[in-house]
């Protein structure tokens, strides 16, 4: 990419000021150029946002269809090209960036759907001569604010709905992947975006972030990102009686049992805990072994972890890629040292890789003889770094995967349908997986979790519509 990548302002690509994009494999190349919006860029993009809302509130759903579905379409054709670019710009492989382009592609499509089959309801009263519609409305303008580590599938999962239920949006990545945010936005342009519909405003939290929290023209914001920035969130929300979602941390744990597949659950855990750098709020960082398979299962886990290839994202045959930057590298070492002063054993890696270009390698670290009272064990790491807690059945295994303030993600491989559904039941988090890693899932059913983890009403599918429309009730007599 060559020069300046501008934000987009009410149908028009603003900004002077702007900061280079380093590719996490290789901080010698550098993505692009990216403009950074002021307080006053921002501002600006909220009233764009308000102006446009009472013509888009009131389109038509087969303009909003439409302009989705060209969306979807287009973010397919170019999966290769806009895959690449992700894996530049956050580090994950590049299997893995394409694998996301196409669900942002598969998400934008779900809610073009989702335009056309709204739904309302026609009820009678309790009195006589009188009906009763209950409709769907938008919410208004709604800020968008998503994190680095999913930099074309959360935007999308908050984007479309919000465009198919007739809201209109002020939209803030995270400065470190402003390329995906940017590439997205002109792809809407492109397929008939009317002006002020989305504003792209690119830069830091404490301009762009906080003049959205300010304001008391956006009437929702959805954010994904750290616990502490999402209080701060949720206290403004609350002050400007506005409705929010939060999707914020997690500790998400796996359960091994002593009757589980061993490849099964080495599989589940290996993904769970290190695939994507471990940079993934589902990502199981506390994997929690029965007594009678511990042993077997880290020796397995090790053994696996030494044929995974850490290198360029872009490289074939890598299985893991860099941390996203050096600040997450210093934080996934000081973790790493702590664990050890903690007491817990450091069965596997830790170490900072060098390879042929420069960038921020971390070998997976696994620890053992781990409790879930250490800081390694409750704080939130997002980096390839998990701990083995060893217990000594399945009660003691529930008792410890439920102690966290998180609730996101929990998993558990074993063979036995009793433990499985107990589990499924009891287990304190929004998602549950049986024989299956804690990251991954479905585009069109909810997502979220419990306690910390998640305020306000779920993310994704049909539920979406929870978040992104408000119930009008209308009563008519004849």
């Amino acid at each position: 990419m060559t020069g300046l990548h501008r934000n987009l302002i009410a149908g028009e690509w603003l900004g002077s000021d702007g900061a280079p994009n380093l590719n996490p494999s290789n901080t010698n190349d550098v993505v692009g150029i990216y403009a950074r919006a002021s307080q006053k860029e921002a501002r600006d993009a909220i009233h764009a946002a308000r102006a446009a809302y009472p013509g888009w509130s009131r389109s038509g759903i087969l303009e909003r269809h439409t302009l989705l579905r060209k969306t979807a379409d287009e973010i397919l054709a170019r999966k290769d090209e806009l895959g690449r670019l992700l894996s530049r710009e956050e580090g994950k492989t590049l299997a893995e960036g394409i694998g996301e382009t196409v669900r942002a592609s598969q998400i934008f499509d779900f809610f073009a759907g989702e335009c056309l089959r709204l739904p309302g309801e026609i009820v009678p009263s309790v009195r006589s001569n009188i009906g009763i519609e209950i409709t769907r409305e938008p919410v208004g303008v709604v800020g968008i604010i998503t994190p680095w580590n999913f930099p074309m599938a959360i935007p999308a999962w908050k984007i479309a709905p919000a465009l198919a239920y007739g809201n209109t949006v002020v939209f803030k990545p995270a400065e470190l992947v402003p390329g995906c945010a940017h590439a997205i936005a002109e792809i809407l342009q492109r397929a008939g975006l009317p002006k002020g519909v989305l504003n792209l405003v690119m830069g830091k939290g404490s301009d762009v972030g906080q003049a959205m929290l300010d304001s008391p023209d956006v009437n929702a914001i959805t954010f994904t990102g750290s616990t502490g920035i999402g209080q701060r969130v949720a206290a403004s929300c609350v002050e400007h009686k506005r409705k929010y979602q939060l999707e914020m941390g997690g500790k998400n744990p796996f359960v091994v049992l002593d009757d589980a597949d061993l490849t099964t659950a080495v599989e589940a855990a290996v993904s769970s805990a290190f695939f994507s750098t471990g940079q993934r709020c589902t990502a199981s960082s506390r994997i929690i072994v029965a007594e009678g398979i511990h042993d077997r299962f880290v020796t397995a886990v090790v053994e696996r972890l030494n044929g995974l290839v850490i290198d360029d994202a872009l490289k074939p045959g890598t299985n893991i890629g860099p941390v996203v930057d050096e600040s997450q590298l210093r934080q996934d070492v000081e973790y790493i040292e702590l664990g050890k002063l903690e007491g817990a054993k450091l069965a596997f890696g830790g170490n900072k890789l060098q390879r042929e270009t420069p960038g921020f390698y971390l070998e997976p670290a696994l620890f053992t003889e781990a409790t879930n009272e250490m800081r390694i064990s409750r704080e939130e790491i997002f980096g390839p770094v998990a701990t083995v807690i060893r217990v000594k059945n399945y009660e003691e295994a529930l008792a410890v995967a439920n102690d966290t303030p998180f609730g996101l993600s929990a998993g558990i491989a074993t063979a036995s349908l009793k433990y499985a559904t107990h589990f499924k039941r009891n287990a304190e988090a929004g998602m549950v997986m049986v024989n299956l890693p804690t990251a991954g899932v479905d585009f069109h059913v909810p997502f979220g979790g419990r306690k910390s983890s998640s305020q306000g009403s779920r993310e994704q599918g049909t539920y979406a519509a929870e978040f992104f429309t408000t119930v009008k009730t209308s009563y008519t007599s004849s």
